[in-house]
């Protein structure tokens, strides 16, 4: 639970792709906006793990990490989150021990038991095989918090030519560690609160994704959580979209392009990149009435908004939930006229909110 008004301030970004603008030019404003983050004052930087999607390219968590570790001195990076169903639990590993061993101390592991993908791309990633089963999903996340440890796993291998019949074999996922990334747990659901509970993990709730069930969700966690010596007590944030603008009415300007990203996949519609703000507003007219309540719905669970509202709302939202950190998803999209390796509405932000955020109220 908080235990002053201090609130911290975190990213999670998809590396959002607007129409006209290349992989690597949404790529550069990322890395532009991972420099904002750390000079704001920000906790810590997440890249989500999403397939397939035109207005998504955060499809490697592992490798955008490393690209901020280089650009980076302080501030924390991780995954929001890896999808484990799609990747062998010792590539993982693998990666996140080199990540720390890069940047030690700096690096978060959150993990996710959803693909971030359709079936088709699922397929894909079993076909390729490094996929595992969501079923294993447990026992999987205890392998790779003990990988990345200095003794790692000892596995007991039946060998029948053998004297004894077995035999002991050691794995690590990287020679000789000194520290070992924060683990983290992304749920939306009671399921992985009460998973990150029995763990001992920390606990992140996607609020983003929905604003449904989250204070259910983070009051079982802290119920059942279960200490270990390296978590005595339970930690939580929770996730959210957030916009703020110099005006309230570029702020709302701003959302428009992922309201309607939103609507278009709730509705199965054909996905497209990110319209810019101008062609967002033109073509409002094509919504019927049954996805402007998904817009609707979703906008009421964002934060809009000037930088004292939005800091306001994010304060409340912290105090109501019980968490000592926010992680925002700056969702701003851009103006036409506005560069395709920048993004100057989520660069604007972070700027707004890092410096109220980090400073007791008065």
């Amino acid at each position: 639970m908080r235990e002053s008004n201090r609130l911290s301030l975190s990213v999670l970004d998809l590396v959002p792709v607007r129409g006209g603008q290349t992989s690597a030019q949404a790529f550069a404003a990322s890395l532009q906006l991972v420099s904002t983050a750390e000079a704001a004052g920000f906790t810590r930087y997440w890249f989500a793990e999403h397939h397939n999607l035109p207005a998504v390219a955060s499809t490697s968590p592992a490798v955008l990490v490393a690209a901020s570790a280089g650009r980076t001195r302080r501030i924390r990076l991780g995954s929001g989150g890896v999808m484990l169903p799609n990747h062998s639990p010792l590539i993982v590993a693998e990666q996140f021990a080199t990540l720390e061993a890069l940047a030690p101390g700096r690096i978060d592991l959150g993990l996710g038991r959803a693909p971030g993908s359709d079936p088709v791309i699922s397929q894909l990633l079993r076909m390729s095989g490094t996929s595992s089963d969501v079923e294993e999903f447990p026992d999987h996340v205890r392998d790779i918090v003990r990988l990345m440890t200095r003794d790692g796993i000892t596995l007991d291998l039946v060998r029948p030519s053998s004297r004894t019949g077995s035999s002991s074999y050691e794995v690590r996922a990287t020679p000789s560690a000194t520290t070992a990334p924060e683990v983290w747990l992304l749920g939306s659901s009671d399921r992985s609160a009460r998973l990150a509970a029995a763990f001992g993990l920390p606990f992140v709730f996607a609020n983003h994704l929905s604003g449904n069930g989250s204070e259910s969700a983070l009051d079982l966690y802290r119920t059942h959580f279960r200490p270990t010596a390296t978590q005595p007590h339970p930690r939580t944030f929770a996730t959210a979209n957030v916009i703020a603008a110099t005006t309230a009415t570029e702020a709302e300007e701003r959302a428009l392009p992922e309201l309607h990203a939103i609507a278009r996949l709730r509705l199965n519609l054909p996905l497209t990149p990110l319209e810019s703000v101008e062609q967002a507003t033109e073509s409002a007219s094509e919504f019927d009435e049954h996805a402007g309540r998904i817009m609707s719905e979703a906008r009421a669970t964002w934060f809009i908004g000037t930088g004292e509202t939005v800091s306001a709302g994010l304060r409340a939202f912290a105090a109501r939930l019980g968490v000592d950190e926010v992680m925002i998803s700056p969702v701003a999209g851009a103006y036409r006229d506005e560069r395709p390796t920048e993004a100057p509405g989520r660069v604007r932000t972070l700027e707004l909110l890092g410096a109220p955020l980090s400073r007791e109220p008065d």
